[in-house]
Parts: structure tokens; C-alpha cells; sequence
């Protein structure tokens, strides 16, 4: 099967060769890197940005009146409108930024659970979730009566929505769904999620983490109120992250953490909290890492997000058909609608040792529970192999990987 994408822009030995570390060699092997789904690889244009920064215009943002703060502190907003007009938010102002989606949760779990959830209030979940989005709310929760409600899902991985009616109630407060699975790849109908929640006035949270390097995220046709993501998932560095919310959510609710930039006035008697974003972005922030996320967000654009889900969807169905053939891999995580992920076992084969048996033929895959325990609990497992592809993999490295897993084989069969 051969993948040929008839774009301009689409070239994939242009685009490997703009990844550095794609070159390199692993075990004296070439590098199959399918761990995309714990963090991206980074184009030379993101690395680039990040020296130039720090060699040229490095300076505190907003606090200076000299040329390089006001340069930086430039460049820190306009990175600001690249993530804005990237999401399709209203207002730049509903761009906060953050560590990155973990971080972003805990804020809104922190800011809600202040003023808004009170005693008695529920938050509907699902099985699908990360960790993040399970433990965030129980350290809020805790001690205070809250609870989540967990929206089941299908042997397929998929969530039954039919089910979504029969936990919401009056004291549901919030509904805190991940967009795309982590572990199976699953994409979850969430503008349908959103719809039924606020036919019931209730705001939904969206964890985008794996959605925006996969496919077009339009948080204004959506409707969600709040929507995250990190940037080490979308070719930037680690340590930023996006946090949206509504302008109307944002105003309402109380920051998480005090500090410098994020008031107007202070007094020993009372602090005055600063407009939008400001409120939400106390301290020195990541303002590198923000300036880099425009810089990834603008290289994805160049070569277009619908040329990168075709391309990607071309990935996932060979990577399936392709595995499927051996008779004792299992996929967990059939569901119709996938980002570019596969979850699997080999028969009795541990996926530690899998894992570690394609570490020795140069491919880096990811083993273990995916930080979502409660899912493995779900499927009666502890733990998977998964291979999760971006687009900058090829039909040849899935090759690679059959061939490993092959190999996998006749060592334990």
C-alpha cells in the first residue's frame, strides 16, 4: 500500500528531514519513533526560535520598558492570536497559557471548586480519561463531599452516550471529557457531549492534549467552555500549555494562583486582580515556550491540518490492517471514529518486554497503563503496547514495526 498525498505542501522526506532527531541512529539502527502519543519530536524551526530567543531578545515580558522587553513581551502576545486564531477562539483574551493541559485542568479544577462546586455537586468523567483529569478533581474534592460520575464505555473503547441523560442531574456542575483517547486512540463525539450538556446549562471542559496535532479543533463552532491543550504534544517544547475558556467563565471564576502580573492593585488590605488573560498568568511564564508554540503552531499550518489527518488516517488504517495479520496481537480499541494510535498484546507476551525487545531494533513505542489505570481496570488488563504515529512516520517504519513484532514472537513462541 502506497501513500501518496497530492498536496504542495506535503512532502514527507521534506518534512523528516525538518525533525533533527528523525536522523539519528538508535542501537546502531536507524530510529522508528512511534511515541508521538507522550511527546512530539521538534521541527529545526521550533529549536531555532528557542535559540533565538535566548541569544538575541531574551527578557522578562511586561515589566520592562527597555527594547528587549517590549520586543519579547511583543512576540509573547502575538503568539497569543497564533494560538487564537488557531483554535478559532472570540477573543485573545480567552487564550491563557499555562504548563500545558495538566496544568490547565488544575487551574479550572482549583478556580471552580473555590466559588462554584460546592458540597453535594457532581462532575461527570469518563473511562477514557488521563490521570489528569481524574486526579485533578479528587484533590479538590477532597474532604468536601464532591463526586465524579463516570460515563461507561463500550468493548470497542467507545463512550456510550445513551447512557450520558441517565447521570446528569441537578447537581451536576460540570462535564470533563477528553477529546481523543490517549490510550486507544478513540475521538469522542464531544460537540454532541456539548450539546446535551448545555441543553441542561451545564459547561463542559475539553482535554485536547491529543486533538489538535491531529485534526482541526474550532473551539466557537464546538462550543465548549473551556478547552486544553499542551504544547509538547503539537512539536513545541514542554512546559507550555493552552488553557481556553469563555470570556464569560473566565471572568466569573478566581484565579489559582497569586502572584506578579496578575493584579492591578495590591494593598496589605486588599489585591485588585488584573483583566483577561493577566489574572490567570501570575509570575514569569513560560514566555519562551509561548513564543515557540506560535513558531510549531505556524509550521502545522504551513502544511495544513486536513493534509495532516488524511494523511495520518492513511497511517492508521495500513498500521491496523498490517498488525491485524498476526494472529496473536490483540488491538484494544476498535472504535470507528481513531486518531493515528494502536493499543496492543501480544498473546501472554508482557508489554514491558515488547517494549523493551523493539528498544533493541531502534523503535520506540510506549508500555504500560498511559497513565489511565481506571481504563486497563475496564479491559481487564494491566497495561498495552502502543505504537501512535504522527506525520512524520512512514508506511516503511510500520513495516519496520511488523517486522519487530515478528521478531518479538519467535523469541517467546
Amino acid at each position: 500500500m502506497a501513500l501518496i498525498l497530492k498536496c504542495m505542501n506535503f512532502d514527507i522526506n521534506k518534512i523528516r528531514a525538518d525533525f533533527p532527531i528523525l536522523s539519528r541512529k538508535v542501537n546502531n539502527l536507524p530510529l522508528v519513533y512511534f511515541d508521538n502519543g507522550a511527546t512530539t519530536q521538534k521541527p529545526q524551526a521550533v529549536i531555532d526560535k528557542i535559540v533565538e530567543i535566548y541569544t538575541k531578545y531574551n527578557s522578562n515580558i511586561h515589566r520592562g520598558v527597555h527594547y528587549l522587553s517590549n520586543y519579547t513581551s511583543e512576540a509573547y502576545e502575538n503568539s497569543r492570536k497564533v494560538v487564537q486564531s488557531f483554535i478559532n477562539a472570540k477573543y485573545s483574551h480567552e487564550v491563557v497559557f499555562t504548563s500545558g493541559a495538566t496544568g490547565s485542568i488544575n487551574s479550572i479544577a482549583n478556580s471552580m471548586c473555590q466559588n462554584y462546586i460546592k458540597p453535594d455537586d457532581e462532575i461527570i468523567i469518563s473511562e477514557l480519561e488521563h490521570h489528569s483529569n481524574i486526579v485533578s478533581w479528587q484533590v479538590q474534592f477532597s474532604g468536601k463531599g464532591v463526586n465524579l460520575k463516570v460515563l461507561p464505555v463500550n468493548d470497542f473503547g467507545e463512550l456510550m452516550l445513551e447512557k450520558l441523560p441517565e447521570l446528569i442531574s441537578e447537581k451536576t456542575k460540570l462535564i470533563s471529557i477528553t477529546h481523543v483517547s490517549n490510550t486507544l486512540g478513540t475521538i469522542n463525539p464531544i460537540k454532541e457531549i456539548i450539546a446535551i450538556a448545555h441543553q441542561h446549562n451545564i459547561p463542559v471542559l475539553i482535554d485536547g492534549a491529543q486533538a489538535v496535532q491531529h485534526t482541526k479543533v474550532d473551539v466557537q463552532d464546538l462550543d465548549c467552555d473551556f478547552y486544553v491543550f499542551s504544547g509538547h504534544k503539537i512539536y513545541a517544547p514542554t512546559g507550555i500549555g493552552v488553557l481556553y475558556g469563555k470570556e464569560k467563565w473566565l471572568d466569573k471564576l478566581p484565579p489559582y494562583q497569586g502572584g506578579g502580573d496578575m493584579i492591578t492593585s495590591v494593598s496589605f488590605e486588599k489585591t485588585i486582580f488584573n483583566r483577561l488573560p493577566f489574572k490567570f498568568e501570575a509570575g514569569t511564564t513560560n514566555y519562551v515556550g509561548a513564543i515557540a508554540l506560535a513558531t510549531a503552531i505556524e509550521y502545522v499550518q504551513n502544511i495544513g491540518i486536513e493534509n495532516i489527518e488524511t494523511y495520518e488516517k492513511q497511517l492508521l488504517e495500513y498500521a491496523t490492517q498490517k498488525l491485524s495479520s498476526i494472529p496473536e496481537l490483540i488491538i484494544y480499541g476498535k472504535a470507528k471514529n481513531k486518531a493515528s494510535m494502536i493499543s496492543f498484546l501480544i498473546d501472554t507476551i508482557h508489554h514491558y518486554d515488547t517494549g523493551m525487545i523493539l528498544d533493541k531494533l531502534g523503535i520506540a513505542v510506549r508500555t504500560g497503563s498511559h497513565c489511565t489505570e481506571p481504563l486497563m481496570k475496564r479491559l481487564g488488563i494491566d497495561g498495552t503496547v502502543r505504537a501512535s504515529m504522527a506525520f512524520y512516520n512512514t508506511i516503511e517504519e510500520i513495516d519496520i514495526l511488523y517486522n519487530g513484532l515478528e521478531r518479538v514472537k519467535k523469541m517467546f513462541f
